[in-house]
């Protein structure tokens, strides 16, 4: 009889056991339908090149697979190109695989790439394979494509390559005495209209046209991106957030802290014109592959394009990743919806010029500092983070002075001292010697506690400073003690300046490099004491500490809760602090676990390249 009751239990256990692995693979099945479920909160789309259109959905077994596919990974939109590189595909068959698509429930887009042929448009003469869009046989070319394309799409995006470097006779002839960047913006912000837009609803008047800006924000208006008029004449805007892998040279490296700001500081700008976030597989490992869909959620996007189809053919790590981890995506986009992501306002005026500054945002938020990017001056933010990209504003003094007088914070950059119109009067602020001479230098080590600790990489800064009333907090080592981070008090307020340098025109140079990070920087290499000196002077307005190397990211929504991030390659402990915290439940939003804390303090440890969501109850 006992005998009989241990394997009655058995054969219980095993039966619980099968129906809880049904309905997991149920749910893992059916991932298409619960995707469809979650539309409102985040959609998945898959963008399918014009050689894939042409090689993989030609047929009924590849219309098939591509099905499949979709449904495996719960993509509920196709983004179908219509031409790339030469390649135009015919009417038809774009009307075939539309109607495809649309017949299983998957929404369709049409979609260009905007990169020369052989015998389509003309290339520019420049280092990359963009178009010379000055020459009639370009503009011609795709304006015929787009008036195709609208007959067959009631939408449709233009790819990343609205852009040219083109130095042509031809160009310079039209360029004329206006500077590279004014004549390039002024050129596509016309042909956006006359090639794209007005074609394409000329045909068809309710097609909605879509522009779609690359991940190299500081870099848009060199090569022609307008932010401040382009986005007037599109019906939507996206965003790329491809940040791929920030230990590898081969796409830069990108932090992956810059999908966030690049996505954040274009919402800023565009408003309720804000649609999905885009990136890629390329140069990317799984866990870059996953954190990029993260930064896109909390940037605030409710649609991830994965670019591109070929990928999802070839399989990719990062695939199994997305599916299991969808459902945490979406429930994440969700509460971002609702309560944004806070923290420090840095300002970047639209078209403004980085100098040695360069994607400088991207490592801030990479040290654990909240930060956000926005286009016009905050001037009720409690702390204001202004680096040269803000000596664009003429009238930045006095706004500089306004908020010291309501008891905001105000952090420079020495770029930003060096660059601004109002430099000599901004620098008696911050306590620095007038002039600020902008003369990049490295320092192999930085002085904690009187002793010299080695940095990786070397800590590259902007100028060898001297003080006025400024007090040094940070110095670092290099050909002597360079002031690193500078505190002041002026007309009751209190201001920061941090002399870094990031990368310039020159740092570009000396690489090749056009578009992306040049190479590492020691600034993310800097001690823990060093960082938590640095986190402090930014967020203590906001009543947490954050006690924690470099590359443990922290980002608050609003008062529900916090994601924090470890992108570090090894296992990190960090204690956190907040007033959010006392007499609060805190679960994990991922899990619903329960996470113990002593009154408003947490202790947390995270596993490489992970995350955690900690809610507030």
């Amino acid at each position: 009889m006992k005998k009989t009751k241990i394997v009655l239990a058995i054969l219980i256990m095993a039966l619980v056991s099968n129906m809880s692995i049904a309905q997991s693979n149920q749910k893992i099945d059916d991932q298409f339908n619960y995707a469809k479920t979650r539309v409102n909160d985040l959609r998945l789309s898959i963008y399918i090149t014009a050689h894939a259109v042409n090689n993989l959905l030609a047929t009924e077994a590849g219309m098939r697979e591509a099905i499949s596919l979709f449904r495996t990974t719960g993509a509920t939109k196709a983004y179908v190109e219509v031409y790339r590189g030469g390649l135009v595909i015919e009417k038809s068959l774009l009307e075939k695989v539309r109607n495809k698509f649309l017949e299983n429930g998957i929404e369709v887009v049409g979609g260009i790439a905007t990169v020369p042929g052989l015998d389509f448009g003309v290339k520019q003469e420049g280092q990359l394979g963009w178009f010379n869009w000055q020459n009639p046989k370009t503009q011609n070319d795709l304006k015929k494509v787009v008036e195709m394309s609208a007959e067959v799409f009631d939408e449709f995006i233009v790819d990343d390559f609205l852009c040219t470097a083109d130095t042509s006779d031809e160009s310079k002839v039209a360029k004329g005495d206006k500077s590279w960047s004014q004549y390039r913006r002024e050129l596509l912000t016309r042909l956006s209209k006359e090639i794209f837009i007005e074609p394409a609803k000329k045909v068809n008047p309710n097609i909605k046209m879509i522009i779609k800006y690359p991940q190299w924000y500081d870099r848009f208006h060199l090569f022609g991106y307008d932010l401040s008029t382009e986005p007037e004449l599109f019906d939507k805007v996206w965003v790329g957030t491809e940040s791929r892998g920030q230990y590898t040279q081969r796409y830069g490296f990108v932090q992956p802290y810059e999908g966030f700001v690049n996505y954040r500081w274009i919402k800023d700008i565009v408003v309720n014109k804000i649609g999905g976030a885009w990136f890629d597989h390329g140069d990317c490992d799984q866990n870059d592959f996953i954190e990029q869909a993260y930064q896109s959620v909390l940037a605030g996007a409710k649609e991830i394009i994965l670019f591109n189809y070929f990928d999802f053919v070839n399989g990719h790590k990062g695939h199994h990743l997305l599916r299991y981890q969808f459902e945490q995506l979406a429930d994440l986009a969700k509460s971002v919806a609702e309560n944004p992501v806070e923290g420090v306002a840095a300002y970047k005026p639209i078209n403004s010029d980085a100098g040695g500054d360069l994607y400088i945002m991207d490592f801030i938020g990479m040290l654990g500092i909240p930060l956000f990017p926005v286009h016009e001056y905050p001037t009720d933010a409690k702390v204001i983070f202004l680096p040269t990209q803000a000596a664009a504003d003429v009238e930045i003094l006095s706004k500089v002075k306004n908020s010291i007088a309501k008891g905001s914070t105000v952090i420079f950059t020495t770029g930003f001292l060096a660059n601004a119109v109002w430099g000599e009067k901004l620098a008696d602020i911050a306590g620095v010697k007038h002039p600020v001479v902008v003369k990049p230098l490295k320092a192999t080590h930085a002085v904690v506690n009187g002793k010299f600790v080695k940095v990786e990489h070397s800590l590259d800064l902007e100028s060898k400073v001297s003080l006025t009333h400024g007090k040094e907090i940070l110095a670092a080592a290099g050909n002597g003690k360079i002031p690193f981070f500078i505190r002041s008090y002026k007309d009751g307020g209190m201001i920061y300046t941090i002399n870094t340098h990031t990368f310039s025109q020159k740092d570009f140079d000396k690489v090749g490099e056009v578009l992306l990070c040049p190479k590492q920087l020691g600034l993310l290499e800097i001690p823990e004491t060093w960082a938590n000196k640095l986190r402090e002077a930014f967020t203590m307005k906001f009543y947490f500490n954050l006690d924690a190397p470099t590359r443990i990211v922290a980002q608050p929504l609003g008062g529900s809760g916090w994601v924090f991030h470890n992108y570090d390659k090894t296992k990190e402990s960090f204690t956190f602090t907040s007033d959010d915290f006392k007499n609060a439940k805190l679960v994990n939003g991922f899990t619903g676990e329960v996470i113990e804390h002593q009154d408003n303090k947490l202790e947390l440890t995270l596993e490489p390249r992970s995350r955690i969501w900690i809610k507030v109850k």
